[in-house]
This record gives structure tokens, C-alpha cells and sequence, in this order.
């Protein structure tokens, strides 16, 4: 058959196979495929254990790609939160969608990827954070968390209008994600369900099943951890550093509130997340949290022991919304296998993007530095799909709605910036024209955390970065030699051949893509 987007009819490369010697027919699942597509919050490689077994395990997580694919070089366009939503929405870069920030508009009506779907048969639905400062267009259905939403208590927004649930955010999402795919959607069609969770966003709330999670362990210090700088004047501009009270706030993130103690986020965490808090858990939270807070404040803890302090408190609240992720991951897996869908569905776990875990002092995104412009992505694939294990090729978050496409048998529009991942999936080699080099571009400045605008290349070695407006300055990498980014190799002798070539390639790609910045080059 071929697709008729009219009448709902499907085709799925590979479902009808011929017998060898017997000479009959075999028919392998003709069904079209359904596609779960859960997106976390600054859930970084670092903290999932099919990529580091260093800090936690994550075996849910690891389920997908132990019955799937693993993607070691996935990366995003442009790291930090609401444009990268944009990105995976339409396929293309943040300059193309017109979502550069966190502040401007999406535009709806625009091309998205649901709305392309939805014109090839699919039902849609869009389930937990939207963050997109506009309504969702082209979803079946959709229940949404306003703006960043809340941990304990949410109020989610619907067609009908806004509603509170009791309850944690990370299981909610999960409760509605399940009672849609067994009650909301209309079973005799394909369907593609966005699952997309608050966690493991700032201020790490977890849930109190698991407030003792962690306690005990005492995670690995980066060896970056004391990173000064040098020669990379952006870096020490930021204002990101767990180090500094100014950054990590004492209270809001690491819970260590007391009469008498305010500092710049108390308030925001007092009258916000702990005020969610409903009787039980307040209980429970405080009986957990207090023995700590009277134990820091009595230490007098100062300089590098101070922030080595605030590191394992950060590291174990971070674990701790991982595990509740983890869990409710499972949830989706044991659901899809009981109904019998695994065969025919593809789950993509991936994450808005990456985060810092103290590597050169920091948390949050946004620096074009490998922690936080690599992203998850792990897939279960059906058993129509060969491929298992690794895949090393460059991707990037504008990859996934062309991807998404092509499983679900529709057309990929030309306006699309991103490519099929389709063809590493079915193909033990990547296709020889695959690309050898990503584009990022980052936008918001003055913001949050003031990391400077940039823009840069990276191939499988190298990395240019150009950070720009208040300041004019270069940074090259080889990820070969200097994995953690550590020594800026601009302007060093010997490096002048490379630095070209990359300078070349960063032209190329802005003209590729019609970034409109390569003008001030």
C-alpha cells in the first residue's frame, strides 16, 4: 500500500516479508507505527547510567537502549529550555522558528511536527511541560504545566481551562500519559504521545518516597571542579558557579531555610515550592530536612569546603528527581509491553538538553561546552529494526521531527532543517553523506546566569565557539586531547590550519541555514 494521508492507509518499511525456502507468505505487522516521544528537563548524560555508571543507576532508562539504540553524539541547537521545545517542534534552528529565548512567543501556526502528523492519520497529544509562552496547536489532546510548573501540587492547563491536582508532578504526568493511552485515544489508529516532564529542573524538589535516596553517597568531584578560566574570558563572566551564594542559592536550592536566614531566592522558594507543600509531606520533608539545616548551620562551613558541601547536597537532590523519572519511565514500558504495543512502537527518551554536574564549578546549561549542548537519546525500537547498540553519528534536537515523520510513514517537508535519523536506525553504516559537523547558536543575554550570546561549529575533534555582543572572543577545543574544554587553543601557534577549516565550516553552515549573524563575521 501506499500512504494516503485522505483515507489513513499506512505503510511501514519492512512489514511484509517473504519466506525463503517454503515459497509462502509471511506478514509481519502490518500495523502503522506508534511513536512515545518523553522529553525530562536538564537531564544530563552524566546522570543516566547507560552513559556514566559513576553517579546513579537508571534502569529504565537503560531498558530503552538495551532494547534499542544508544546515541553517543546527540547535541542540541541551541541549550536551554524553551527554543530547544521549539527546535523538536518544527526542525529547525531557533533563528527559523523565531523561538530564540525564554521570553519571545512561540508561533503556533506555524509548521510543526504534530500538525504534520496529525495530517497523516496520527492522533496527537501533548502531556505535562509546554513552556512555549503560547497555546498548543495541532494535539488530540493536551494538558499542559503553566509556564515552568510545580513540583508538589501542580495546576495544569487544559482546552477547558486550568485545574490543580494533588499529587507530584513527575507521577501526574505519568497518571495522565497512561490514562490517555488506555482511555483517551481512539485504539484502531496510530497515535504519537509527547510526554514531557518538569524534572529534573532547578530547584530539584523530589518526591518524598525518596528524600533519604542518596544520603549516604558521596559523589565523585569533577576533576574541573576548581576550573579558573584561564584564557577563557566568557566562562569567568558566567554566573552559574555553585560556589557562589549569588548562584546557588542557599535556600531555594539546596532547602536550607531558617528563621532569620534570607537570601536572594528564599522568598521564592517560601512563598513557591515549599508553600505547595501539603500537610503530609510537609511533615515528612521537614522531619528529613531539618537535621540537615541544623547540622550545616552549626559547621561554619567555609571556602572550598563550603562548596564542596553544596556540590554532594545538589548532586544528591538532583539523584533523587532522576529516580523518580527512572520509575515512572517504567511505568510507560510495562504498560506498552502488557497491552502488547512494544512491537509496534518506538520510545525516544531524550532531554531539552544537557546540565552541568560540577564540571568547571557549575550548574545549569546554556555554554556551548560539551555537558550542556549534548543531550540524552536513547530509543526502543521494534524488532523490524535491526539496529541495537551504538550510534556515534552527529544528531541534533532538529533531527527528531523529521525522524518522527518518516517512522510514521508521512512526507518531510523541504523547509525542514534537520534530517531523518531513520536511516542510522535501519543501516549497521551511517549513510556515507551523513553530516560531519553541527551548528548551535545561543541567544539569551542579559539573562539568567549571564552567559554571553555565541555561536560555533563542532566536528567529531574539534569545537569553535564565537561568543559576541558586549564581547569579542574565540574559543577552540580539541576534544580529543582536552575532553573537559579546559585549554583554549585560538590564536596559538600551530592551530592555524584547523582554526581556518573550522572557520570555513562555521560560514558554510550559516549560509546552510540562513543564520543571518554570519553577516558580522
Amino acid at each position: 500500500m501506499e500512504l494516503n494521508q485522505n483515507n489513513l492507509l499506512f505503510t511501514i518499511a519492512g512489514t511484509a516479508l517473504l519466506a525463503s525456502c517454503t515459497g509462502t507468505e509471511k506478514t509481519v505487522n502490518t500495523k502503522p507505527l506508534n511513536i512515545v516521544y518523553i522529553m525530562t528537563d536538564d537531564h544530563t548524560r552524566q546522570m543516566m547510567s547507560c552513559y556514566d555508571k559513576r553517579h546513579i543507576e537508571t534502569p529504565n532508562l537503560d531498558r530503552i537502549a538495551n532494547n534499542g539504540v544508544r546515541f553517543t553524539n546527540a547535541f542540541v541547537a541551541n541549550s536551554i529550555s524553551a527554543p530547544s521545545r521549539a527546535c523538536l517542534l518544527t526542525g529547525k534552528h531557533s533563528h527559523k522558528n523565531g523561538k530564540i529565548d525564554n521570553i519571545t512567543s512561540f508561533d503556533g501556526s506555524q509548521q510543526t511536527v504534530q500538525q504534520l502528523l496529525q495530517q497523516a492519520g496520527y492522533q496527537t497529544a501533548m502531556i505535562g511541560k509546554w513552556h512555549l509562552d503560547s497555546q498548543p496547536t495541532h494535539f488530540d489532546y493536551w494538558t499542559i504545566l503553566p509556564g515552568q510548573g510545580h513540583y508538589y501540587q501542580p495546576d495544569f492547563i487544559t482546552p477547558e481551562g486550568r485545574k490543580n491536582h494533588q499529587g507530584y508532578a513527575t507521577n501526574l504526568i505519568t497518571d495522565f500519559g497512561l490514562d490517555w493511552l488506555e482511555n483517551g485515544r481512539d485504539k484502531k489508529k496510530p497515535f504519537c504521545l509527547f510526554l514531557h516532564h518538569k524534572a529534573a529542573h532547578r530547584n530539584w524538589m523530589s518526591d518524598t518516597t525518596y528524600l533519604k535516596a542518596y544520603e549516604d553517597k558521596t559523589f565523585e568531584l569533577p576533576t574541573n571542579f576548581y576550573d579558573d578560566y584561564s584564557g577563557r574570558k566568557a566562562a569567568k563572566m558566567q554566573e552559574m558557579s555553585i560556589a557562589s551564594d549569588r548562584d546557588m542559592d542557599i535556600v531555594n536550592d539546596l532547602k536550607m531555610l531558617r528563621p532569620g536566614v534570607s537570601t536572594r531566592l528564599s522568598e521564592q522558594y517560601i512563598q513557591g515550592e515549599y508553600a505547595r507543600l501539603d500537610s503530609a509531606q510537609k511533615t515528612k520533608w521537614d522531619a528529613h530536612y531539618q537535621p540537615i539545616i541544623d547540622a550545616f548551620y552549626a559547621s561554619g562551613l567555609q571556602g572550598n569546603e563550603l562548596a564542596e558541601w553544596k556540590y554532594q547536597r545538589y548532586m544528591r537532590d538532583y539523584a533523587k528527581t532522576i529516580k523518580s523519572l527512572d520509575e515512572n519511565v517504567g511505568r510507560i514500558l510495562d504498560y506498552l509491553e502488557k497491552n502488547g504495543m512494544l512491537e509496534n512502537t518506538v520510545v525516544i527518551y531524550t532531554s531539552d538538553q544537557g546540565f552541568y554536574m560540577g564540571e568547571h564549578g557549575w550548574f545549569d546549561k546554556r555554554f556551548m561546552y560539551e555537558e550542556s549542548f549534548s543531550t540524552p537519546l536513547v530509543m526502543w525500537l521494534p524488532k523490524s529494526y535491526k539496529k541495537r547498540g551504538d550510534i556515534p553519528q552527529l544528531v541534533q534536537n532538529i533531527d527528531f521531527a523529521p525522524t518522527m515523520l518518516e517512522l510514521a510513514g508521512a512526507p518531510i517537508p523541504s523547509d525542514i532543517q534537520g534530517v531523518s535519523l531513520v536511516p542510522l536506525l535501519k543501516n549497521e553504516k551511517a549513510p556515507a553523506n551523513w553530516r560531519k559537523s553541527l551548528y548551535y547558536h545561543y541567544y539569551e543575554y542579559p539573562g539568567e546566569h549571564a552567559v554571553r550570546r555565541h555561536y560555533g561549529v563542532r566536528t567529531e575533534r574539534y569545537k569553535l565557539i564565537r561568543f559576541y555582543g558586549d564581547i569579542d572572543e574565540w574559543e577552540l577545543f580539541d576534544l580529543q586531547a582536552d575532553p573537559m574544554e579546559m585549554n583554549n587553543l585560538y590564536g596559538k601557534t600551530g592551530y592555524e590550519k584547523i582554526t581556518g577549516e573550522l572557520c570555513a565550516e562555521l560560514k558554510r553552515l550559516q549560509e546552510q541555514y540562513d543564520d543571518p549573524i554570519r553577516k558580522d563575521n
